[in-house]
């Protein structure tokens, strides 16, 4: 446990105590007290709203019950003073003292520094992309591939067993279509007149497929292509396609634990999900079809699951992989989806309920719409037009690191606008530019210490009472809050609190650099300083890596 949690735990158990000793509090159901960091600093470091929540026991103004819980708080040498403000909030000041031990704490725990028990180990499934393998990655799945990637990193360091999931919908209509359509581009290529059809997927990518197979195998395939035997276009371009989708997000800083093929659904596990449902009178049959009882557990309407013609469709499918999902083992399972799946929701949580779980143990995270810009202007893409965006062209254009940082500073449900020129900004104004420096100026102070010849042995040894400016101060108290931020994050399933922290601890870094010159005549605060700028670097390092960006020591 980190210190700040241990410290707050005290706090909770003083504040506990206090409460049973006052004699004139009547409560006989304590609910939990909660400990909030209050929007404005003047508040204090932590707020407890108890006083108010206690008040129907108590039948007691909420003020009067604040007065009551300071008096009887036992005296703690990390509480520097109380307060009771507004209606009937208790205010905690934390002294400065306790910061100096966050220093060592650092120090000692170092790559590890910000990991907690949150998790107690249990088993979560972060699903994320997967996009259908027929086409490249374009710029909405870059966004949600970000959001699940640094959610998964964030719950891991938080201490959930964590597994990053990639579900290939390589079944169904949209591989036939995408196999004909390689075919006919195929037969153009080998001088054949024929049109592409209204449907069909269009692109460069497709032609170039198609180009392919004529370079390695010439017309040998011309007469199947003709006859609609479409195996092995189908075939050909869903394992390229795949190839290139795997080596794109290998690039983009992603490695999945697990590449879950659609196919291993087909037959067995749809019919055998589906006799089970049926058996349980949650599937009926109607007009030749099968239908799930979505609307018994919160859907609009009932939904088909397998045709007339016997064809499951894509709900029978999803209602499988989510049922083998957790035959595996998983407490929770997160879906991270494009914003089109919004009408998917309820639905899939219906399907968990009748699979016999509980709806939270699915949680879906939405993925809003990017919109890129280029001097102001918006970029045009349509991606049924084959014109679109992909992953590897912004990559190329801003660099891994930029693009994975934009893509997770706002939250996953608001609507982004990507600026691309902002994103190659060398300036203070490019928010990952800004936060990289931070670890680019500390490794410039690091060699002007070296130059100078400093002697840095045994840093742990000196006193860091001599850091009482403001600016010291606030660093201490970033860095002391990284573990509780991992933990707020984790819980509320929301990555993009850690892009705001990590430009919230490098402004205090840039604040400090400003205000505090390291290398002074004071060789104590100089060295207490150099303390406070090393263990600003582990941290800094060890956050950019759960945001899978790099940490250069130049810039």
């Amino acid at each position: 446990m980190s210190l700040i949690r241990e410290l707050k735990t005290s706090l909770q158990e003083e504040i506990k105590s206090a409460i049973e000793t006052a004699k004139q509090l009547e409560v006989t159901d304590l609910p939990p007290i909660k400990l909030e960091t209050p929007r404005n600093e003047d508040h204090g470091d932590y707020a407890t709203n108890i006083a108010m929540v206690l008040a129907g026991q108590a039948k007691m103004p909420p003020r009067e019950i604040a007065q009551l819980i300071i008096d009887n708080l036992t005296e703690l040498d990390f509480i520097a003073k109380t307060e009771v403000a507004g209606p009937g909030f208790i205010n905690f000041y934390f002294s400065t003292a306790w910061l100096y031990d966050v220093v060592a704490e650092i120090e000692e725990q170092a790559d590890n520094y910000g990991q907690i028990d949150l998790g107690a180990d249990e088993k979560v499934q972060v699903e994320f992309v997967s996009a259908n393998p027929t086409g490249p990655l374009h710029v909405g799945h870059s966004r949600g591939a970000v959001v699940g990637d640094v959610l998964a990193n964030i719950l891991q360091t938080a201490g959930f067993d964590v597994s990053k999931e990639y579900y290939i919908n390589d079944a169904g209509n949209q591989m036939d279509l995408l196999g004909n359509s390689v075919a006919i581009r195929y037969q153009q290529l080998l001088g054949v007149d024929i049109e592409l059809p209204e449907d069909a997927y269009r692109g460069e990518y497709i032609t170039e497929l198609a180009r392919q197979i004529v370079d390695q195998d010439g017309d040998s395939y011309l007469s199947a292509a003709k006859d609609g035997q479409l195996e092995h276009f189908r075939e050909y371009a869903y394992q390229k396609l795949l190839e290139r989708i795997k080596i794109d997000l290998n690039n983009f800083g992603i490695e999945f634990d697990n590449w879950f093929s659609e196919r291993s659904l087909h037959p067995d596990k749809i019919e055998e999900v589906t006799d089970k449902l049926q058996a349980e009178q949650l599937i009926y049959e109607q007009d030749g079809a099968l239908w799930f009882k979505s609307s018994k557990f919160g859907d609009d309407k009932d939904r088909v699951v397998i045709k007339e013609d016997g064809t499951p469709t894509y709900l029978a499918a999803d209602i499988a992989y989510h049922q083998d999902k957790y035959q595996r083992g998983f407490a929770e399972v997160i879906n991270v989806w494009g914003a089109d799946h919004h009408g998917y929701v309820e639905r899939m949580k219906a399907v968990v309920e009748a699979l016999g779980y509980q709806r939270e143990a699915l949680q879906i995270i939405l993925v809003q719409l990017v919109t890129l810009l280029r001097d102001g202007k918006q970029v045009p893409m349509s991606k049924r037009a084959g014109d679109f965006v992909t992953m590897r062209d912004v990559i190329k254009e801003v660099g891994k690191d930029a693009a994975r940082y934009f893509y997770v500073m706002r939250s996953p449900d608001s609507h982004f606008d990507f600026d691309l020129e902002l994103a190659k900004e060398e300036s203070t104004e490019n928010p990952v530019y800004y936060i990289q420096y931070a670890h680019a100026r500390i490794c410039s102070i690091l060699e002007q210490v070296k130059e100078e010849g400093v002697e840095v042995d045994s840093l742990e040894e000196i006193d860091l009472a001599k850091l009482t400016t403001e600016a010291e101060i606030n660093l201490l108290k970033e860095l002391a809050d990284y573990p509780e931020q991992i933990a707020k994050s984790a819980e509320s399933r929301a990555p993009h609190h850690m892009a705001r922290f990590a430009y919230q601890l490098a402004s205090a870094f840039h604040t400090f650099y400003n205000k505090c010159y390291v290398l002074v005549e004071d060789q104590e605060l100089l060295k207490a300083r150099l303390r406070l700028v090393l263990a600003t670097k582990q941290v800094l390092v060890n956050l950019l890596s759960l945001l899978g960006l790099s940490a250069p020591e130049n810039m």
